[in-house]
């Protein structure tokens, strides 16, 4: 039996959409063309792929199967696909990364733009949708590269560290715990948090909060560093953030960063790629830049210098544009 590129795009197509005429459309296909398409493959396969439910197609345990293995093929033949098209229009190469947190994408312009002044020829894209999940991405070819602060031990990725950080509470000046020098996560059970992420998904919730009988319904989602901090000098809540995230917004003195006392507010950031050899010479590149800029700044420069500039800047800017 011999697979084929359309046999994943149908398989895939029909377990998505649980219905022949939604997944023809989305084939371009006749749902007449595309029953024969699927009675050929399920007897090529020596089994049924789905249940015939009414009009609704359920996937059997085979099917499951197939479309588990067929997701990541087909993402990346389709990462291929856009690939070959920016290297045929004279692009050399697409360089696509992420970052486990959304504070990560403060730091990133600096980086990005010496990164393409090295490598004019090579397109760096954001996908920000692989935040949540950056690993599985990379596993699976929608990513080249993603910059996080998790333990890895999928074998099938290489990581490489780059420097530690410090979670702090971050308050207003007359809330309550400003005066604090240390904080128990005891002192905030009773908080309302503002945070970039979902409980599920924010490692700060779980590990911090939580045990201590923060529930999900103290949390607000907004994925703006700026959006966050002006709340919380309003006073509609607090936030837990890496320190150099807040430094440069700490101009005006209306915020207080006070220290957590627990382990979990310790954090080693480290890239992460998959772990082919040999790896692109542009993606060695960017690491290393990574190594230089982040990690190990030039003597007497302050870690971060640069992005807190940059983000005085942008601070600035926005100030003016506004007034004007």
């Amino acid at each position: 039996m011999r697979l084929e590129i359309r046999d994943l795009r149908l398989a895939a197509a029909i377990a998505e959409q649980g219905n022949l005429t939604r997944a023809g459309q989305q084939l371009y296909l006749t749902q007449s063309a595309l029953s024969h398409q699927l009675a050929d493959l399920e007897r090529r396969i020596g089994g049924a792929l789905f249940e015939r439910s009414g009009r609704r197609m359920i996937p059997t345990r085979l099917g499951e199967y197939l479309c588990e293995r067929a997701k990541p093929a087909l993402a990346q033949l389709a990462s291929l696909e856009r690939d070959l098209v920016e290297m045929a229009s004279g692009r050399e190469a697409v360089l696509r990364i992420a970052t486990e947190c959304y504070t990560g994408y403060h730091w990133l312009p600096p980086v990005l733009e010496a990164f393409r002044q090295r490598h004019p020829g090579v397109e760096v894209r954001i996908v920000p949708e692989a935040t949540t999940n950056p690993i599985a991405a990379l596993v699976a070819g929608t990513i080249d590269l993603c910059v996080l602060n998790t333990r890895v031990k999928d074998r099938r990725v290489a990581v490489t560290p780059l420097f530690n950080d410090e979670l702090v509470l971050v308050v207003g000046e007359t809330h309550r715990l400003a005066g604090k020098r240390l904080i128990e996560p005891s002192d905030l059970r009773e908080e309302r948090f503002l945070m970039y992420s979902p409980p599920n998904d924010s490692q700060a919730f779980q590990s911090i909060l939580a045990p201590v009988g923060v529930s999900p319904g103290q949390l607000s989602v907004l994925q703006l560093t700026e959006a966050i901090l002006e709340l919380v000098k309003a006073g509609m809540g607090v936030t837990i953030l890496a320190r150099w995230a807040v430094d440069p917004y700490l101009d005006s003195g209306s915020l207080r960063l006070i220290p957590i006392n627990h382990p979990g507010v310790a954090r080693r950031w480290q890239v992460a790629t998959r772990a082919t050899r040999p790896m692109p010479e542009f993606i060695d590149d960017f690491i290393g830049f990574l190594e230089h800029t982040i990690a190990s700044p030039p003597r007497g420069q302050p870690r971060f210098s640069i992005i807190r500039s940059m983000a005085r800047l942008e601070k600035n800017r926005k100030t003016v544009a506004a007034r004007a």
